[in-house]
């Protein structure tokens, strides 16, 4: 049940009837794994936290830089120096005492990334490299575990959710193949702001439809963001029968 002090804090959203009483109690009883605290996942982890996701699992094996700051605004200037989870987890606590925070502050391999994708009941892609994405899929597919992922660069930004449970539902993998182009980073291409900050925002909208059981996710869509226009467009994206990660040979 809700105590006194949660429904004073969710009144807001439990007065939403897609959410109510019930679904404030799903988020309760939920868990997430956010994978990176970086720009992507500072707003994911602190509107999840907020909102009353009660297990949050952070995994990033990074340390807080000066110029993280600019966008990563879990993270102070006391924090440079700091392991980001330990700087999140600080953070989070401070905003919401009432949920429990579990840490992964190595880099995840492909065995303890199976074990932390089983544990929890959705899956926050925010990390900014195709390789951890591909593995990251890899494990949601094989645990039937939903994926939200998000990316943005420069002025651009990808939204999307796969959900293995769903028959019709591709996979990261579907979508982007082995990758095309070479990878880019922030820290060579550049990144504003705002942008990582509505990504991940929309990241965490999306988890808590997932969780609380409400709407419709933006499962086989992917949204593209252009921040120099702010201009918002839609594709529609197709399983692909013969992926090598969720295609039906392969399950």
């Amino acid at each position: 049940m809700l105590n006194d002090q949660e429904l004073l804090r969710y009144s807001r959203q439990i007065l939403l009837q897609h959410v109510d009483i019930e679904g404030q109690l799903r988020l309760k009883n939920s868990r997430a794994l956010i994978v990176g605290l970086g720009g992507l996942g500072s707003p994911v982890a602190l509107y999840l936290a907020a909102a009353g996701v009660g297990e949050l699992h952070l995994a990033d094996f990074d340390t807080v830089d000066l110029t993280n700051l600019q966008r990563q605004i879990i993270h102070d200037t006391d924090s440079v120096g700091l392991s980001k989870v330990d700087s999140a987890i600080r953070r989070l606590s401070a905003i919401n005492p009432e949920i429990q925070l579990v840490a992964h502050r190595r880099a995840l391999d492909v065995d303890s990334l199976a074990a932390a994708v089983a544990a929890v009941d959705v899956v926050l892609d925010c990390s900014d490299n195709f390789s951890t994405r591909e593995a990251v899929n890899a494990a949601c597919v094989a645990a039937g575990k939903p994926l939200v992922s998000g990316a943005a660069i420069r002025l651009e930004g990808q939204l999307s959710v796969f959900d293995p449970r769903r028959a019709e539902s591709p996979c990261y993998h579907c979508l982007y193949g082995h990758g095309s182009e070479a990878e880019l980073t922030c820290s060579e291409a550049g990144v504003i702001g705002p942008l990582v900050g509505l990504v991940g925002s929309l990241q965490a909208l999306e988890a808590l439809k997932l969780l609380a059981g409400f709407g419709e996710p933006l499962v086989g869509r992917l949204l593209l963001i252009d921040a120099l226009t702010t201009r918002f467009r839609e594709l529609r994206v197709k399983r692909d029968p013969g992926c090598s990660v969720c295609g039906s040979h392969h399950g």
